[in-house]
């Protein structure tokens, strides 16, 4: 089932969300010595905090047996586009279509929103998930490299209404 964040979640969404991007951390040798921004060192109660109550973002968790199975959040960019943000389903949940599900309920609730496009950044290193996107209707629209990150960030886009044909 997946439904709103409330402000009691948050401990539990700062602990899936670094759970979640740890396996990625690990897989390519991120660590917070040379990868401290990164999801899965950055995240943190105060950050979720700011991000609930400061900025109003949409958050949403995948719940499954009282347990989060999943979270992610919007963040608006403008008037026609947001960017999703920490889409994620911890290791033990993953496999079962909950991203999936995370994703489609996301571009509703962008839609909802009156967005078009719906911004993604990625791992560019992590091609299994850049595949998912693309498998997901996502289009990969360039990269930029930070200093302080040991990995190139992908920018991916997925349109959210028609546009004279394609989708």
């Amino acid at each position: 089932m997946i439904r709103e964040v409330s402000k009691k979640d948050l401990e539990q969404c700062v602990s899936v969300i670094r759970s979640s991007f740890r396996t990625v951390a690990d897989e390519f040798g991120f660590t917070e010595e040379n990868a401290p921004r990164f999801t899965a060192f950055a995240t943190t109660l105060e950050r979720l905090l700011y991000h609930y109550e400061q900025e109003k973002r949409p958050m949403f968790v995948y719940e499954e047996d009282g347990r989060i199975a999943g979270y992610y959040s919007l963040c608006r960019q403008s008037e026609s586009e947001c960017e999703l943000n920490n889409l994620c389903v911890p290791a033990a949940y993953r496999h079962r279509g909950i991203g999936k599900e995370l994703l489609e309920h996301a571009v509703s609730e962008a839609k909802n929103m009156g967005c078009s496009v719906m911004n993604i950044g990625i791992v560019e290193e992590n091609t299994k998930l850049r595949r998912w996107y693309e498998e997901n209707g996502a289009k990969h629209i360039g990269t930029v490299k930070y200093d302080f990150f040991p990995f190139t960030c992908g920018k991916m886009q997925k349109r959210l209404v028609q546009d004279r044909g394609a989708v």
